[in-house]
């Protein structure tokens, strides 16, 4: 918000505040009015939503009798009550002490001490009214509250919770007040009464201007009802709502949206409704800067007073409804285009026809919503605020709460007078999903189950519609920066695209939207663990834009006996999924890197904001190699790729890869020999000993024949656990002993490859090897129907037997679906040879082979697909040029799901 709006949104609060007195105060007034032309007939109180209802009268008027009467007729709930006697009761355990009848020396103790236990009373009683409040409650103050500054703590306690205060005022005769006193238990006595009604008279000339949102006189009897209302801010969301983000006046992309959300006039009555009975929410800001601010405006008027949307209130909408309500503010910051549609509006209908738009739209805007909660079942689903709300903000409504969410959280202005906005959205924590719009960002945000739609439409951006409960976004193209505001929110996003992130909006928890329709969630503690990973080991974040997923075996227990795994169940998955052609490509075992090579320094410095050629790294995002190994690498392959004019040929600017590179004792050394070749010695040393020792009792005429072959058994199993992690070690002296195995070309600066079959990976694959001498072709199969069955089945059991680790087998194309939901883009089936080295030398012996085909691979199913998404969302983000921030979001989701407990041998 620019000074002056702030200027003139903190004179009108003012303004705002007084009218709104005057109001209260008018309401109060009439309502007495009404209450005394009443007389004798029966009356109808509507109660608030929430707040305090604070009973004014002397004792014996008659404000307990009348609340055990609401409680057993079930208008209001007994926990609504709260009592001075009551909480007398539980300070001081008497309701009332006698003091009058006893001597001086005693009655001036006794006195004392009652007041010191009503002083209490009223503290405790006065602590739980304000969490109530808090907590959007409505609570019923049972005391005599004869004095006005007793009623002025409950006023500023319910301003301060942001909740509406009401007096119910009972006003009794004094002799029935008398009357009354000599029927009780213990009577205050005469002179006691006479001196309350004394003040209760005085009181009264007084309490309509204290400012009570209402207040009401009854005169006994006063027959009278009280009626609970709903809360206007909460409404069942139905069959679902499609929230639409700040519009600006681009009305031909707002109606593009709402075509594709899925609205039609049917009736051609220029109402658009959805055939599920869905309903439209605007976040506010839909008028200003853009070229069709009142053809907006009027869509949003009249669908919203036909109850098919529903609108909150903004800063660009309050803006105008005060101008239209002839208060004197200036019009700037593209408020000044409404005025002059208004002015050209009365030139073609004339001053008539416009007075009656100016009207209508008035009360539209002025009577907007600060925010709306929308409810399933009665609880809380989604909130929708323009700048945003503080959690106990939500439900309530007052002018600071207005404000807020017009604004959000402003701290003062920068040096060019722009607003210095605070990152409110970290703090939210009380589950519902907000959605709110004001703050320009390129993408949608999610954090911390919020979401920014406004996408700057108006300066040549998007315009977003959030779909709840579905949580899925849509988005439109502008067709051109209508603003044409040099220096605009998205121009200023794209200028700090390099910024570090806010490690505050991930720390607690934050959530990914991907277009692979996965909304992935990570929790508070996975989520440091990652950012401490990020902070001591990783390359640096710019460098990072791909953290490679993870991927499951076959789902279920293995089909064929005496396997962990086999390819009969990949095939089988993959068809039930509606998948007829596959592609099974030889796994290496090495190490996974991705690799990301640029056509020259000056296209590094556009993309990662340095000079580089490229980098290396794992999939943890640590750097792959040593820096002198890793430049020589890179450039022995730039040299390579320039040589071959590989980003001549494409057009582009880097290539992605996914890729393995071997040999595996390359980066897993120490893991080797620590966990693999100190093992092999051991158990080979071991078993060869026993298997001499039962030899010589055999020959010595002992029956240890079974002992003999079992051990011979295990002795053999030793030598496979042995033989299969040395084949793929062997020794390094130059970079020319590396062999690196691209199996999917992800990206160039032109785009993603997602919709692209295997096949053509493969292509380019070979395309790499033919250019480059580090890189080697992957070995691959087509499976194009059940009769490629058996010949993949054939090659998978030959390699494996000869020392390989197994086969990934994938659908057609990188991304598949199957019924709207992303299939596993990829199945490893791995020999049962190498499964010596994952489950133990003795994995297959039929007690441990039954026990271990039981496994489960549902949550490695789950990491799969989603670090699949991230990943895909991660590079569509890097080829879009989007921030740092945006980037970094789906490599921090990745590798915090990395960190979640999944069986490590799955």
């Amino acid at each position: 918000m620019k000074r002056d709006e702030q200027t003139g949104a903190n004179n009108d609060m003012h303004s705002n505040a007084t009218s709104e007195q005057r109001n209260r105060h008018s309401e109060s007034r009439t309502a007495e009015r009404q209450q005394n032309r009443d007389q004798g007939r029966h009356r109808e109180i509507h109660l608030p939503y929430a707040g305090i209802v604070v009973l004014v009268g002397p004792s014996n008027s008659g404000k307990s009798t009348m609340l055990e009467r609401l409680a057993a007729e079930e208008v209001i709930r007994s926990t609504e009550i709260v009592s001075s006697d009551q909480f007398r009761m539980l300070i001081g355990d008497d309701e009332y002490i006698e003091w009058k009848h006893r001597a001086r020396s005693e009655a001036d103790v006794i006195f004392a001490e009652y007041q010191q236990v009503s002083a209490k009373a009223f503290e405790a009683m006065e602590a739980i009214i304000a969490t109530r409040c808090r907590l959007n409650k409505l609570t019923w103050v049972d005391a005599t509250h004869l004095y006005p500054e007793d009623r002025e703590r409950l006023i500023q306690l319910a301003r301060k919770a942001h909740v509406p205060v009401i007096a119910v005022v009972l006003d009794v005769p004094e002799q029935v007040l008398l009357e009354r006193d000599d029927q009780r238990k213990h009577p205050r006595g005469r002179q006691r009464v006479k001196q309350q009604v004394q003040q209760f008279r005085r009181t009264l000339r007084s309490i309509r201007d204290e400012g009570f949102d209402a207040s009401y006189i009854l005169k006994h009897p006063y027959p009278v009802s009280f009626v609970r209302t709903a809360n206007p801010l909460m409404i069942d969301i139905g069959t679902g709502i499609d929230i639409i983000g700040d519009i600006h006046g681009c009305y031909e992309e707002m109606m593009e949206v709402i075509h594709r959300l899925g609205y039609v006039d049917e009736q051609g009555d220029g109402m658009f409704r959805h055939p599920e009975g869905r309903r439209l929410v605007s976040v506010g800001d839909v008028s200003s800067r853009g070229p069709e601010s009142l053809k907006c405006l009027l869509f949003w008027q009249q669908h919203c007073a036909a109850r098919l949307a529903y609108m909150v209130d903004s800063n660009h909408g309050w803006k105008i409804a005060r101008y239209l309500d002839g208060r004197g503010v200036t019009l700037s910051h593209g408020d000044e285009r409404v005025e002059a549609e208004l002015l050209q509006l009365e030139q073609v209908q004339g001053s008539a026809a416009a007075k009656q738009v100016r009207e209508s739209l008035k009360h539209f805007l002025l009577e907007a919503p600060s925010h709306l909660v929308f409810t399933r079942n009665g609880v809380r689903q989604v909130v929708v605020a323009h700048a945003g709300i503080r959690d106990h903000f939500i439900g309530k409504q007052s002018r600071r709460i207005q404000d807020y969410c017009r604004y959000g959280d402003v701290e003062g202005t920068d040096e060019k007078g722009r607003p210095v906005r605070k990152d409110w959205y970290v703090d939210h924590n009380s589950g519902e999903c907000i959605v709110w719009g004001h703050d320009p960002r390129p993408y949608p945000m999610i954090v911390n189950d919020t979401v920014n739609i406004d996408q700057g439409v108006v300066f040549g951006g998007m315009l977003t519609a959030w779909r709840m409960p579905e949580r899925e976004s849509v988005s439109v193209k502008a067709k051109q920066d209508y603003a044409g505001d040099a220096e605009s929110p998205l121009k200023r996003w794209e200028q700090q695209r390099f910024a570090p992130p806010n490690i505050r909006k991930f720390k607690d928890g934050f959530t990914v939207q991907t277009e692979s329709r996965l909304n992935v969630t990570v929790q508070g503690e996975l989520a440091q663990t990652a950012l401490d990973t990020f902070s001591h080991y990783t390359v640096p974040l710019e460098e990072l834009v791909y953290i490679p997923p993870t991927m499951s075996p076959p789902p279920g227990e293995c089909s064929v006996e005496g396997y962990m795994e086999h390819p009969q169940d990949a095939f089988r998955y993959y068809r039930s999924q509606g998948v007829t052609r596959m592609v099974a490509e030889k796994k290496h075992m090495g190490s996974r890197a991705v690799l990301l090579l640029f056509r020259d320094e000056q296209a590094a410095i556009q993309r990662v904001g340095r000079p580089l050629l490229g980098s290396i790294v794992t999939r943890t995002g640590r750097a792959f190699f040593d820096p002198t190994t890793e430049q020589e690498v890179l450039a022995r392959l730039h040299a390579d790729l320039i040589a071959g004019s590989y980003f001549d040929r494409h057009q582009t600017e880097f290539v992605l890869l996914d890729a393995e590179i071997v040999p595996w004792n390359l980066k897993a050394r120490e893991l080797i020999a620590s966990q693999y070749a100190h093992v092999a010695e051991a158990a080979l040393m071991d078993r060869s000993v026993v298997k001499d020792k039962i030899r010589e009792a055999a020959n010595a005429g002992r029956n240890v024949a079974d002992w003999l072959l079992e051990t011979e058994v295990k002795l053999e199993n030793a030598r496979t656990f042995r033989d299969v992690f040395q084949y793929y070690c062997w020794d390094v002296n130059d970079i020319g002993d590396i062999s690196i195995a691209p199996f999917h070309t992800l990206a160039h600066s032109t785009g993603t490859f997602w919709e692209k079959t295997h096949e053509w990976h493969m292509e380019q694959n070979r395309e790499l090897a033919q250019m480059c001498a580090l890189i080697i072709e992957t070995e691959y199969r087509v499976i194009a129907d059940e009769a490629d069955d058996e010949e993949i089945i054939r090659w998978w059991e030959e390699i494996t037997a000869e020392g390989h680790e197994g086969i990934v087998i994938k659908p057609e194309t990188f991304r598949s679906w199957n019924g709207g939901r992303m299939i596993q883009p990829a199945l490893k089936v791995r020999g049962r040879a190498y499964l010596h080295i994952i489950y133990g030398m003795d994995y297959l012996a039929p007690e441990h082979v039954s026990r271990l085909r039981k496994r489960k691979t549902s949550k490695k199913e789950r990491h799969a697909l989603l670090e699949s998404a991230l990943g895909m969302e991660g590079i569509e983000r890097f080829v879009r040029g989007e921030s740092i921030e945006r980037i970094h979001e789906c490599v921090l989701a990745a590798l915090s799901l990395e960190s979640e407990r999944v069986d490590p041998r799955l």
